[in-house]
Parts: structure tokens; C-alpha cells; sequence
């Protein structure tokens, strides 16, 4: 039911209770058993064994997996323990990082209210907020938690700070008269109070019209929990990898398998030389990898103010192409601000302090009921300068508090005036008059300030105050007043209107008392007079804003260059909302402005259309900033979403990336995100997408040349069995290269510095780009069959140098023959395996940028690739040397000239390298002739 277009009575009577009593405790035991306590309901949370578990569900998991399961039947027992010590070890990273799932309910529950003051059988009590049920009476007071969803009954003067829930930053003036003639949205109501919301001010009565699950903030919490995790666009590249090598792994051993029967050979003995096939197939390092980089990129991500709580969204953020951003606290400072004045019939910018009259900067202090004031008694800071809070007081609506600090900053402190100037007397502010009085002694007088509504002010004034002068209001200046105030409202800002009024009859503090004493006397409220809001004089126009974060503008052109495009979503009206899209840039016409209203009653496919060139929404509901994240996702883009508040959380967890603010953010936004920026600044996005183009860069320069070393002791032994020669490698072989000699320069690779400008000046690259899009296949393959080719060449150096003396011929088999004899087969695979492996090592340094000379100075120093080198150099080294190395790996010894001639021979990637360098050079001049 539409609460919010029923009348008191009409609520009261559908709830079954009078106004006066609320309901009877018998009725609201009923209540409870029936609907259940107000609480949120909470997902269970993962254990330990689950979330393991859940890491193990990747294919490149599964097929290794399976390779660990054969070699243990194959009794390769070794191997398999090799193998499955990668899996644990690349799960248990996995699952430390990522932690809990689902705290973000956990982070709801905490932000309902504990208790609730309710009346019950005609009498006021306390009860746990648990114990609501719908038809309660529930009382507010400045400063308590709003425990459930609430019709208002009474209200005096109440206002309630919603913007965690709707994203607006002023507190909202709650009227229970109110009647709404439509169907409203969450931040439009104003007869109704919610859950989770604090109440700033003033005094009310309302009847609970839901709890629990059912309350608004119940509803996000659903959604949220309705939200699907999905994967990461670098987690599905990696799991259609992982099924393509499991193919590739079957439909070898299925080759094999017939190749060793078409040509009689052993069977078993081809089984092993399958599994190692199958070994060589899968880069077993390539996860343990993946994920060791995505860890050590987050301690990056954190010195540029980010902390990243899943690891795989390092990376996607460098596929992001729309950024949709929150308004309040992340374009803008959260924080009202008075940014231009009028007095003295001139438009005075804030940053002119000593253009502004006392008599305007007194007034606004002293018709203020905010408090804002350095407890040490220390000083403000100068114009234009952030002061610290943190020692200080600040009590009361953000808009008084705008005044107080413009004030302060022009010198005149709160404290000081208003022991100066006491008040004597004041009418509070409602929302029929739209206006707030108070009168103060003043020297042996008393005067009145006046401020509210311009409108209502203007209205009621007949004299103006210029430079100390007071004048008639007449026509001219009213039209000049009026125009200032329109020029003023279509920038966006909320204008007060300042007024006074001097009781120039009371001459002394004796008279104002007898004045007093005689307006009481009457019947009348003390300063009558004064207080009667007629014939005031006008002193000027204060116009206020949150205004926006200037390193915001800046990232959102830099966005643009980019390619990443900026989308406003905003609880806020729609014209703020527009006012602060044009002035960062993000739009330029009316036009592009959707209100959750409009958006109700598009449909999915007509949202899609309007999304091609709207950037701002306006008004809208959680269920709202879903929806338009949804549709950007069907239409291709890798959404990120900012937010900070409760009602961001559910559109947070739908994004690809959801970006919470840290000093702002709410628990539930924060643990609903991905990332959390620690500074609440809109320009760290800038620097974080800037760190994920550079990872993604770099984990697929480290995927390409894992792959192209597989691929590359693929047709190693591959070509060999298809020859009918013996196995140029042992598993055991294999699974050194890939663990040891290939993960440590994947791992540098990993973490390579990039060129960021260029990178930032790139479009982002396609949701559905393939790893091997711009050449990586061609790169894959080409250095996969030249590494292949010079293992090759060093696993037959040693038969051609014997069949060359005993003058036989070159052929596969007499080479068979040859390589029957166990110790001249073993001094072969030592050959293979050591260039195999020490080719990969000069490869990693060409794999840094493929278009550079690693001699080039563009490249920079990597002094981790230098370390992998020559740590990696060594191992395979001692894997020659070692005897118990040599034993464990049936390897031979080297002399040094067989050193040297391995060292050429494995040099040969890095050569090909310069080569293309050479020759991308003389096709980049040929295009710019």
C-alpha cells in the first residue's frame, strides 16, 4: 500500500489502533509471532572447506588436477606432488585474499537501532527495535535512529538525515500532512521516515508500516543478496584457456595413442611419454602466477589510496569503459558551501572576504542554531583552505553550518557574537512560513535577523540595507533582487535570504525589559515586535552548494582521452544533478538527464537506446542504479560503480568493479565493493584504472610467454614421437621448466613497469577481447616453434655428430638407433632440456615489450627479470651439475664447450626479438612517408 498518499486517520485505521494508545501488548505479541521480528535476514557464511573448494573451481585447476591424478597411477609420484603443492598453494592465496563472503548483510543488520520508543496501551515504554511490528507508534527525537519504516503521524519541526539511504546530502523536513498525489520515490516522501535514517532535528510520531525484510533498507538488503557474483573478464579468459588446453591435453594423449599403435610401439611406455605430453600441454605455474601477481599488484593499488579486497578486479579495471559515479561525497566534498553572495546590490564571490558587511556576516551567525567552533580556541584557516575538524565541534544542519563557516573564514566567530549579541527571543522555522527569527540585545536596543526562502523573505521586506544605509525597496531593486536570485538557482545553488529588523523606540536593557513585561501583559509572545516578520529590512542573498571536487573535473577529461566515459547516478534533484554534470563535464545538455521517473517507464531495450547518450540520473532508487548498471553490462561495457552510502551497496555488487569510498563509505558499501579508495577522491579512480591497464598488460605479456614456452615443448615432443624417436623430455623435465626456470620471469613480468601515458591514451579493450588479440597468437606460435626448433636441434646435435662419423645417413631411424643407447640418450635430453629451459630466459626479456630493443633505454631496468635470469641460469645449471640433482632428473654433466654451444642455441628468441624491433622501425617509417 502507498502509505504516503493516506491520510492519518486512514493509516490508523488500517493498522486497527488509535493514534493516542497505539496497540495493546496482547495485539502486538500477535503481531510478532505472526510476521517476525524486524530484523534482516543473513546469509549463512562460507566455512573454510567451502571457500577452498569454490577456488578449485577453474578448468585450468581441473586439468591439473587430472594431470596429478594420472601421474600418481602412472606412479610418477613426484610429479603429482609437484602438481598438487601448485594447486594448494595457489587456492590457499585465493582465499586468504578475498576473505568472508556476504559481510555485506552482516554490515546491514549492524546499522538497525537497538532500541525504540514506542506507545503501547496508552503508555510510553522502551522496547528492543526486534520487538516492532507493523502498527506501533514509534516516537523520535533529534538524534535517534529512525528503527523501522515509519508513516509519520506528528511532526514539529522534524528533519531527518537520509542521504546514506537516498544519496541526498541535506537532512529532509518531515511533515505528517503531507500528501503525496502519485506514486513517489524514496527521497520525495515526506510523510514517512525509514529505517536506518537519523533523526537531526525536531520531535515526531509515526506508525510502523513495515519491518525487517520488508522495510526499504530490507529490500537492498535482497537485492543484494539476488545479485549473481560473476566472473572477471580476465577469470573467463583464463577458464576458456583452461578448457582449450584440457582439449588440447585429451586430444594429444588420444593422437599418441594412436600414433603408438600404428607404429607398434610400447604401449605404457607411451602412456608416460602421453601424461608428459599432457604436462607440457598445461603451464602448471600459470595460476600460482596469475595470482601471486594480482597479490603483489594489490600492495601497488594501495599507493595510490586503494585497497583492493578481490584480487581478480586489479585487473579488470583496466577493461572499464564507463565509470558511474555517486554525486554526493565523490564528484563533489560532501560539505555545503557558501560560494556567492549578494549585499550592498553587488555579487560578491566567497573568496573576497573583506567585500563582506559585518551586519550580513553578524546576521547569519546570530539566526543560526548550529554550532561550529575549534575547541583548543584555536584559529580558522584562510580562504579557500581545508581546516582540520578533527578537534573541533560542528553540531547542526549543513546549511547553517555553510553560513557558520563562511563567517568564521571572514573572521567573525559564533562563540564570540553570540555572547556579543544574546538572543532574547525567537520563532523557530517551519515549513508553512519557510522562515527562522530570532532578536538579539543589541547595545542598549534589540534587532531582529530574519532568513529563509528568498521568495517568502523578499516578500515581506519594505527597506533595503546598503553600505550602511537603510533604503526603500522599490520595484527597480526588487527586479534587480529577483533576477540575482533566478541567475543563483540556475547554477544549482540553495539560496537563503537574509533580512532585520531595529526596535529604534527601546533606548535601554530597563525600557526592553519594561517593553517585555508589557507585551506579556497583553497576551502577546515576548518581542512582538520584533518578531512579527513585516516590514523588514532586506541585507542580501547567500548562495550554497556542495561543491564539486576540482581533482574530479580533471579526471573525468582525463577519462575521456581515455575512452572511458562518466555516468552521474544520484538520489539528488535533477536539476542540481545537472548543474554539477555540466560543470565537471560530463554533460552539456538538458538532454541528457534521465529522473527515476522517466526511467520507470522505459523498458529495458528503451533504456539501452537513451544510455547511448544520457550521463545523468536523477532521483533514482537502488533498484534504479541496478537496473542502468544491468543494461550497461548487456550492451557490452565493463561497468565500474562509486558509492558510499547504504542504497549504493545492491548496484555496487552488480558492477564489474564496485568502487566504496573509505572515509565515507558506509560498512555495507564497503563490503559489498571490490575496491575501497582510502581518500573518497573521484581522481584515484583515474590512478587505479591507470594500475589495471598495467597489470592486465602485464599478465598477458606473462600468460604469452608461458604459452609460447609450452607450446614450444609441445612441438618439441610432439615432432619427436611423430619421427619415432625417443622422448626428448621427461615429465619431470617439463615440470622443472614450468615451475621453476618459467615462473620466476613470468613472475617479473608480472610486475614490468609500462609506459602509463600511452597506455591511458589507448581505448579500453573489449569485454570479450581474446588474450591473443593484437598478434599474441602470432607471437604464441612463431616463438613456440622456434624455441621448439632449437631444443630440437640440441636433442639431435649429439646423433648427427656420431652418424656423421661413422658416415650413416640422417634419418629417424638410424637417429633412433642412436638414442637406444641409455647414456647418449640421457647427454641428448640434457641438451634439450637445458636450452629449452635457458631459452625461456632470454625469450622473458623480449616478452616485455615486443615492439622495444631490451638494449633500449624505453624499456627502463627490470631488476627482477635480472634476477630470474641469473637465479634461473644457475638452477638449470645445477640440474647438470648437482650429482644428486643429476641422479633425481637423469641429466648428464656439461663440459664448457657444450655450455657455450647450448648458451648460442637458447640466445636465438632474443635475437629473433631485435630483429622484429628492426623491422617494426622500417614499417613505422615507410607509414609516415
Amino acid at each position: 500500500m502507498e502509505f504516503e498518499k493516506k491520510t492519518v486517520q486512514e493509516v490508523c485505521r488500517y493498522f486497527q489502533i488509535e493514534e493516542d494508545n497505539g496497540l495493546t501488548q496482547q495485539e502486538a505479541e500477535k503481531r510478532l509471532a505472526v510476521n517476525g521480528k524486524n530484523e534482516l535476514e543473513q546469509e549463512k557464511s562460507k566455512t573454510p572447506a567451502a571457500a577452498f573448494l569454490e577456488q578449485l573451481n577453474d578448468p585450468l585447476i581441473c586439468v591439473l588436477l587430472v594431470a596429478a591424478f594420472v601421474s600418481f597411477l602412472l606412479k610418477e609420484v613426484s610429479d603429482a606432488i609437484i602438481i598438487a603443492v601448485v594447486i594448494i598453494v595457489n587456492a590457499t592465496v585465493g582465499v586468504i585474499q578475498e576473505g568472508k563472503a556476504q559481510r555485506a548483510l552482516d554490515s546491514l543488520k549492524k546499522l538497525t537501532s537497538p532500541n525504540a520508543v514506542v506507545r503501547r496501551d496508552g503508555r510510553i515504554m522502551e522496547i528492543s527495535a526486534a520487538e516492532l511490528v507493523v502498527g506501533d507508534v514509534v516516537i523520535l527525537e533529534a538524534g535517534a535512529q529512525v528503527p523501522a519504516d515509519l508513516r509519520l503521524l506528528k511532526t514539529w519541526n522534524l528533519k531527518v538525515e537520509e542521504s546514506a539511504l537516498t544519496g541526498e546530502s541535506l537532512p529532509v523536513e518531515k511533515d505528517a500532512a503531507f500528501l503525496a498525489g502519485r506514486t513517489l520515490q524514496i527521497g520525495e516522501r515526506r510523510n514517512e521516515a525509514f529505517m536506518s535514517t537519523l533523526v537531526t532535528g525536531g520531535r515526531g510520531e509515526g506508525v510502523v508500516i513495515a519491518s525487517g525484510m520488508k522495510t526499504e533498507i530490507g529490500k537492498i538488503a535482497s537485492i543484494i543478496k539476488a545479485v549473481p557474483r560473476e566472473y572477471t573478464p580476465l577469470q573467463k579468459k583464463l577458464a576458456e584457456l583452461g578448457r582449450l588446453l584440457s582439449i588440447v591435453s585429451i586430444l594429444l594423449c588420444v593422437l599418441l595413442f594412436g600414433i603408438a599403435v600404428l607404429q607398434h610401439r610400447n604401449i605404457p611406455e607411451m602412456l608416460i611419454t602421453a601424461i608428459s605430453l599432457a604436462v607440457a600441454a598445461v603451464p602448471e605455474g600459470l595460476p600460482a602466477v596469475v595470482t601471486i601477481v594480482l597479490a603483489m599488484s594489490v600492495s601497488k593499488m594501495v599507493k595510490v589510496n586503494t585497497i583492493v579486497r578481490k584480487l581478480p578486479s586489479v585487473e579488470t579495471l583496466g577493461a572499464v569503459n564507463v565509470v558511474c559515479s555517486d554525486k554526493t561525497g565523490t564528484l563533489t566534498k560532501n560539505k555545503m558551501t557558501v560560494t556567492t553572495c549578494y549585499v550592498n546590490e553587488k555579487v560578491i564571490p566567497i573568496s573576497k572576504p573583506q567585500d563582506m558587511p559585518e551586519e550580513f556576516l553578524r546576521g547569519f551567525v546570530l539566526c543560526n542554531d548550529a554550532v561550529s567552533g575549534d575547541r583548543t580556541g584555536g584559529s580558522y584557516g584562510k580562504i579557500g583552505e581545508e581546516h582540520d575538524t578533527a578537534g573541533s565541534l560542528e553540531v547542526g544542519d549543513p546549511t547553517e553550518l555553510a553560513l557558520l563557516h563562511m563567517a568564521e573564514k571572514c573572521g567573525i566567530r559564533k562563540s564570540k557574537t553570540d555572547r556579543t549579541f544574546p538572543r532574547v527571543g525567537e520563532r523557530s522555522f517551519d515549513s508553512t512560513r519557510k522562515m527562522m527569527t530570532t532578536v538579539h540585545q543589541s547595545g542598549s536596543g534589540l534587532t531582529s535577523y530574519t532568513k529563509g526562502a528568498p521568495d517568502v523573505v523578499l516578500k515581506r521586506c519594505t527597506k533595503i540595507w546598503i553600505n550602511g544605509k537603510i533604503q526603500t525597496l522599490n520595484d527597480a531593486k526588487r527586479r534587480k533582487i529577483l533576477k540575482v536570485m533566478e541567475e543563483m538557482s540556475s547554477q544549482a545553488l540553495r539560496v537563503l535570504a537574509l533580512s532585520m529588523k531595529t526596535d529604534r523606540t527601546v533606548e535601554s536593557k530597563k525600557q526592553a525589559e519594561e517593553a517585555e513585561r508589557s507585551w506579556v501583559s497583553e497576551g502577546k509572545n515576548a518581542n512582538t515586535y520584533l518578531l512579527n516578520e513585516e516590514d523588514l529590512i532586506f541585507l542580501g542573498l547567500a548562495g550554497m552548494k556542495d561543491p564539486i571536487r576540482p581533482e574530479a573535473k580533471a579526471a573525468v577529461e582525463k577519462f575521456k582521452g581515455a575512452g572511458v566515459r562518466t555516468i552521474m547516478i544520484t538520489g539528488d534533484h535533477a536539476d542540481t544533478a545537472f548543474a554539477i554534470a555540466k560543470e565537471l563535464g560530463i554533460a552539456k545538455k538538458v538532454g541528457e538527464c534521465i529522473t527515476g521517473e522517466e526511467l520507470e517507464e522505459l523498458s529495458d531495450i528503451e533504456l539501452g537506446n537513451r544510455l547511448l547518450e544520457a550521463n545523468v540520473f536523477a532521483r533514482v532508487s537502488p533498484e534504479h542504479k541496478v537496473r542502468i548498471v544491468k543494461v550497461l553490462k548487456k550492451l557490452g561495457n565493463v561497468a565500474a560503480m562509486t558509492g558510499d552510502g547504504v542504497n549504493d551497496a545492491p548496484s555496487l555488487r552488480m558492477a564489474d568493479i564496485g568502487i566504496a569510498m573509505g572515509k565515507t563509505g558506509t560498512d555495507v558499501a564497503k563490503n559489498a565493493s571490490d575496491m575501497i579508495l582510502t581518500d573518497d577522491n573521484f581522481a584515484t579512480i583515474e590512478k587505479a584504472i591507470e594500475e589495471g591497464r598495467s597489470i592486465y598488460q602485464n599478465i598477458k605479456k606473462t600468460v604469452l610467454f608461458l604459452l609460447s614456452s609450452n607450446f614450444g615443448e609441445i612441438i618439441t615432443m610432439f615432432t619427436a614421437v611423430l619421427l619415432g624417436l625417443a622422448s626428448p623430455l621427461k615429465a619431470s623435465h617439463i615440470l622443472w621448466i614450468n615451475l621453476i626456470t618459467d615462473s620466476m620471469p613470468a613472475l617479473a613480468l608480472g610486475v614490468d613497469q609500462n609506459d602509463k601515458e600511452v597506455l591511458m591514451k589507448l581505448p579500453p579493450r573489449g569485454a570479450k577481447e581474446s588474450l591473443f588479440a593484437n598478434g599474441g597468437l602470432a607471437c604464441t606460435i612463431f616463438y613456440g616453434v622456434l624455441i621448439a626448433a632449437i631444443s630440437l636441434t640440441a636433442f639431435l646435435k649429439l646423433p648427427w655428430e656420431i652418424l656423421s662419423e661413422g658416415h650413416q645417413a640422417f634419418n629417424p631411424a638410424n637417429i633412433s638407433v642412436v638414442l637406444q643407447n641409455p647414456a647418449i640418450l640421457a647427454r641428448a635430453q640434457t641438451y634439450a632440456f637445458t636450452v629449452l629451459g635457458i631459452s625461456q630466459l632470454f625469450h622473458a626479456w623480449g616478452m616485455r615489450d615486443v615492439r622495444t630493443s631490451v638494449f633500449s633505454k624505453r624499456s627502463g631496468w627490470n631488476p627482477l627479470m635480472a634476477g630470474a635470469f641469473v637465479i634461473g641460469l644457475g638452477l638449470q645449471m645445477a640440474v647438470t651439475e648437482v650429482p644428486y640433482l643429476v641422479a633425481m632428473f637423469g641429466t648428464a654433466s656439461l663440459a664448457w664447450r657444450e655450455w657455450g654451444m647450448l648458451l648460442i642455441l637458447a640466445a636465438f628468441p632474443v635475437l629473433a626479438h631485435e630483429v622484429f624491433v628492426v623491422l617494426f622501425r622500417m614499417e613505422a617509417k615507410r607509414g609516415q612517408k
